[in-house]
């Protein structure tokens, strides 16, 4: 979330720019300040900075495997019209031998 310090930095600094009437009631102004900085801050869906940074890490690591992945199926998909050729052509050089080149009975051994 928000470091406190930060939140107590930006607190006094609002608190000083009041007009010199209301400086006066300081104190009460740098806790309706803070009060409505934290209510404000706590609405948003914030991450640290370090949470941020890991889930970065995360979708870099996840986006690189992707690619090659991506990459993978594509090397796969030029391979298999080549290798869909090389299949057909095998399957028309058996037909063209005898009729009962691919399906011979077993001799009989009496």
């Amino acid at each position: 979330m928000v470091d406190p310090k930060q939140l107590d930095d930006l607190v006094r600094r609002l608190a000083a720019s009041m007009p010199k009437g209301v400086q006066v009631l300081q104190e009460d102004v740098t806790r309706s300040f803070r009060a409505t900085l934290e209510s404000g801050l706590d609405k948003l869906d914030l991450v640290t900075r370090d949470e941020f940074d890991v889930q970065a890490a995360v979708l870099a690591r996840t986006r690189s495997k992707l690619e090659a992945l991506e990459a993978k199926v594509a090397e796969l998909e030029a391979a298999a019209p080549a290798a869909a050729k090389t299949r057909s052509a095998k399957t028309a050089t058996a037909g063209t031998g005898s009729a009962s080149a691919g399906h011979r009975k077993p001799k009989q051994t009496d």
